[in-house]
């Protein structure tokens, strides 16, 4: 896999890939491993995964970039599905994310390689206004110091030679060796329209020290949005975060009203098809929960993805989004 990039690129804190050949505008995503192929070599870059290397010298001066390549799932470059390192909200299968071990020249010369492996897209005119969030759980895998890791949201800039415009990040370096959820947020603004944004993860190692993180119940949705008309929604009516979320089987919702009248909760899909009703009718003003149990309205389970549950009363609707994985 290892060969260096034609481009040449300017030094920075984090120097990820140049774009893929096409993108689609900013979509929720959540993946939790298990439908992909643990043997299969191509099961990360099949996913859409990327990865790109970058290398420094041992005071930090940038030297050169390789990549982008389809994420491999194969040993000692970048990433690979691992098995047996969850718990029960990870499931069978996870994701290790750890450095490029096949740049021997660069470890063995005592230079830094920085080993990113992400998911990209672009942000379309549609989104501004609305705030993402990346949310993962994590654990520490065989990482030892000096080498380094960290999650990230990075959005680059096509027409200014790639430069970096946002680098959201939070540290794994030092995180527990037990499963815990974190979650890195940004907002879109006018500014970021037609610039590539990335999710992911990376390291820096040198001299082969160890690097590895693992991750699971990847999770890229907007925040909850709301379309009620006049003053704060939370002063008429709330719907609140499902929980659990992500879920398997079932979850529950509270949402409150702050008068007496007809409401409707409803899940929507992705394509905005109706296909739950977990309320319809009159409802008092105060505080109501109602439970979904991750089944369509003809009785089928519904599958995994991205859904959204929708208040709906006079006064407005607030919506919020769910992920159901199976």
């Amino acid at each position: 896999m290892f060969a260096r990039a034609r481009t040449a690129f300017a030094a920075a804190l984090l120097v990820l890939a140049a774009p893929a050949a096409s993108h689609a505008a900013l979509a929720p995503y959540i993946e939790n491993f298990e439908t992909l192929d643990a043997a299969d070599p191509t099961a990360l870059g099949s996913a859409g995964w990327l990865v790109y290397g970058n290398v420094y010298s041992a005071t930090y001066v940038y030297q050169y970039g390789y990549g982008p390549y389809p994420a491999p799932n194969d040993g000692a470059a970048f990433c690979a599905i691992a098995t047996g390192e969850g718990g029960p909200e990870q499931g069978a299968q996870q994701l290790s994310v750890y450095n490029d071990y096949n740049n021997t020249a660069a470890h063995t010369a005592g230079d830094l390689v920085e080993s990113n492996v992400y998911r990209e897209m672009t942000i379309g005119a549609g989104d501004v206004g609305s705030t993402w969030t990346f949310q993962f759980d994590a654990k520490l895998g065989n990482l030892v110091s000096p080498s380094t890791a960290i999650a990230f949201i990075k959005t680059l800039n096509p027409a200014a030679g790639y430069a970096t415009t946002n680098f959201r990040y939070d540290v794994m370096t030092g995180i527990p060796d037990t499963w815990h959820t974190y979650r890195i947020t940004l907002t879109i603004d006018p500014s970021l329209v037609d610039q590539l944004l990335q999710i992911g993860f990376a390291s820096t190692a040198s001299n082969f020290v160890s690097s590895g993180v693992f991750y699971d119940n990847l999770v890229f949705l907007p925040s909850a949005a709301t379309d009620v008309a006049g003053g704060s929604p939370a002063a008429v009516l709330d719907l609140r975060p499902n929980a659990p979320n992500p879920f398997r089987s079932s979850t529950r919702l509270d949402f409150s009203l702050a008068h007496r009248g007809p409401a409707d909760v409803a899940v929507y899909d992705v394509a905005g098809r109706r296909v739950a009703t977990l309320f319809h009718g009159e409802a008092e003003a105060g505080p109501h929960s109602v439970v979904w149990d991750g089944r369509l309205a003809d009785g089928r389970v519904a599958p995994a993805g991205v859904y959204r549950a929708v208040l709906g009363t006079a006064a407005g609707r607030v919506t919020r989004s769910m992920v159901l994985a199976r």
